[in-house]
């Protein structure tokens, strides 16, 4: 019986605080086609996944004004400064200066003022360039800083794409994960990362799993040491991230353990207040996990199309007392004479 949802124990939150605005342009200049107008401010902190258009902010009205988010100019604004004379484009600019704005993003290959510039040089504040429209550009600033910013936990153990499911395997230190991943890379599927699982909780209720910077596709096989499962089994044996969609949780048989025999209650586990389906799996000697393991994916795609096992089979037996009840039970096999399927 499902006794309701439980907390991974090793994982833990962890939120960023804040990044830069070097790391932003650096990272994905190339995908935004971001040109540099100044080179400053590149310290500057970003505190917020959100952005912002600061169009009221230029016409005077600051008491909504998000001064610490990435600050997007598009056409709107950039027609509005050109409608303006000179002079008052600059105090509109001096307005926005004095707060501590972390950066400035042109879009549409719109074209600032000189003067405009260097007053944001005077001020700290990087000015950026791109010809994507607006809407596109907000749409990939939005998605990088909602990466960044998204919580984040690490969890010990072994991560695999089976049959494009991800299962997420852990256990004890020196139970086995690593090995039963090795084995689920031999017959095709594919390691995400082992030992060290970084998860991210993206939107409401999806985590996605990847490795970290250093591991990567290593895997520790105690007894053997260190091997690079990309370079040994090849580029399709790995992938760089998925989504956590089963917990498995290998355990050693004991025999009054309580393990799930019919699987008709669904136990889930918590990960970052995300609930993850969750499988005890008792193990010893000669049990075949591996298959198992792919048994599980596969039961899971089932599930996720509608067909669950263990409530077909509890149907058939309801269906089945009812007949006994009725006095309509048939023949159980009615179709040795002719040995006809």
């Amino acid at each position: 019986m499902s006794q309701g949802p439980t907390t991974l124990t090793n994982a833990k939150e962890i939120r960023k605080q804040s990044i830069t605005v070097g790391f932003l342009f650096e990272t994905i200049k190339e995908r935004l086609k971001l040109r540099a107008l100044n080179n400053v401010g590149f310290e500057n902190p970003i505190r917020d996944k959100n952005i912002h258009r600061p169009g009221l902010a230029l016409a005077g009205y600051v008491a909504l004004f998000t001064y610490d988010r990435v600050q997007v100019f598009g056409n709107t604004e950039m027609l509005y400064l050109a409608s303006l004379p000179l002079e008052a484009r600059v105090d509109a600019f001096k307005t926005l200066f004095k707060f501590a704005i972390p950066c400035i993003v042109i879009t549409d290959c719109n074209v600032m003022d000189p003067e405009l510039i260097t007053l944001a040089t005077d001020h700290n504040v990087p000015v950026f360039q791109t010809t994507l429209a607006t809407t596109k550009a907000t749409y990939f600033i939005s998605d990088f800083l909602d990466d960044q910013f998204s919580p984040q936990t690490t969890v010990h153990g072994s991560f695999v794409d089976v049959y494009g499911i991800g299962l997420l395997i852990v256990g004890r230190s020196g139970i086995g994960k690593s090995e039963i991943a090795l084995d689920l890379v031999e017959r095709g599927h594919r390691l995400v990362s082992d030992d060290v699982v970084t998860i991210t909780r993206k939107g409401e209720g999806i985590l996605i799993g990847a490795g970290t910077d250093l591991v990567k596709h290593f895997m520790e096989i105690r007894g053997l040491g260190l091997i690079d499962v990309k370079t040994i089994f090849g580029i399709r044996s790995i992938r760089f991230q998925k989504r956590v969609e089963v917990v498995v949780e290998l355990m050693e048989w004991i025999s009054d353990g309580e393990f799930t025999r019919t699987g008709l209650d669904q136990d889930t586990i918590a990960i970052m207040d995300v609930d993850i389906p969750h499988i005890k799996l008792p193990i010893f000697p000669g049990k075949n996990v591996t298959v198992i393991a792919e048994v599980i994916a596969l039961n899971y795609l089932l599930k996720h199309h509608g067909y669950d096992a263990a409530k077909e089979f509890s149907k058939k037996l309801e269906q089945l007392i009812a007949q006994k009840s009725r006095n309509e039970v048939k023949r159980a096999i009615d179709y040795f004479e002719h040995d006809f399927e």
